[in-house]
C-alpha cells in the first residue's frame, strides 16, 4: 500500500518522500521537525506515533532507541511501520508482523526506506541506494529514490498519490508538494510540482524571514 523514504542530508535539512494506493497518503504520514528529525508513519496508519517518535527524538533520544521504546509500549503496534532518522543522521526502521503484502525496510547512512504490498522485497534497499547515490538538492535525492522505486515495479497494485517534504531552518517545511489523487502518475505530477517550485524555494523562505530584502512576487500590482 506504501513505500517511502525518510532522510537527513549534510547540512542538517531533514525530508521524505512517500507514495500509495491510498489518498492524500503524505497528510497522514509524513511528521517532519527542524532540527530534531523526521518520521514516517505507514501501513494502517496511526499518525499518532510521529509526533511521538518526533518527542523522543527532541528530548535527546537517538532514532533506534526511541523507536524502540515506542514498540514496547504502543498497542496494536504489529500493524504498523515506521521509519525514524534522527538528528545525528542516525535511522531506525520497524516493520510489524501484520504489515501488509510483501514488506520490509532498508537502513543507510542518515536514511531509512521501507514499504509493505510491494512488487519486489528488494525496494527498500533499491531506494536507499538511489538516494545515496544522487547528488544535489535534497529534494531531488528523495525524488529519484521514488522514481527509481516505481522503475522496479513500486506497489504490487496501483499507485495513485503521492508527496515530498523537507524541512530544514525555517520553522516550517520550505518545501511541501502532494498529489493527494490522481489516475495518472503521481510520482511523475510530483516531479512536475517539484520542477515549479524547486527554483522559487528560497525566495518563499526569504520572504517569510525577511520580507523587505525579499524577492517581489512578480504579479500585478507589485512591480
Amino acid at each position: 500500500m506504501t513505500f517511502s523514504i525518510v532522510a537527513r542530508d549534510a547540512g542538517g535539512a531533514f525530508g521524505a518522500v512517500i507514495c500509495s494506493s491510498s489518498p492524500a497518503v503524505a497528510a497522514r504520514c509524513v511528521h517532519l521537525a527542524d532540527g530534531v528529525g523526521g518520521v514516517n508513519s505507514q501501513n494502517i496508519t496511526d499518525p499518532r506515533l510521529g509526533p511521538v517518535l518526533l518527542e523522543r527524538l527532541r528530548r535527546g533520544d537517538p532514532a533506534p532507541d526511541a523507536l524502540r521504546a515506542l514498540t514496547e509500549e504502543t498497542e496494536n503496534i504489529a500493524f504498523r511501520q515506521l521509519l525514524v532518522v534522527d538528528a545525528a543522521g542516525r535511522a531506525a526502521a520497524y516493520s510489524g508482523e501484520h504489515a501488509l503484502g510483501v514488506f520490509g525496510h532498508a537502513i543507510g547512512d542518515g536514511v531509512v526506506a521501507g514499504g509493505n504490498l510491494l512488487a519486489s522485497a528488494a525496494i527498500p534497499q533499491l531506494m536507499v541506494d538511489r538516494f545515496e547515490d544522487s547528488e544535489g538538492d535534497l529534494e531531488l535525492r528523495l525524488l529519484a529514490a521514488a522514481q527509481a522505486a516505481m522503475q522496479a515495479g513500486g506497489e504490487a497494485g496501483p499507485v495513485h498519490s503521492a508527496g515530498l517534504s523537507v524541512v530544514r531552518d525555517a520553522g516550517w517545511r520550505v518545501t511541501d508538494l502532494r498529489v493527494d489523487w490522481t489516475d495518472g502518475d503521481p510520482i511523475a505530477e510530483l516531479a512536475g510540482l517539484l520542477e515549479v517550485w524547486l527554483p522559487q524555494r528560497d525566495d518563499y523562505v526569504n520572504r517569510g524571514l525577511n520580507p523587505s530584502a525579499a524577492p517581489t512576487y512578480g504579479v500585478p500590482g507589485d512591480e
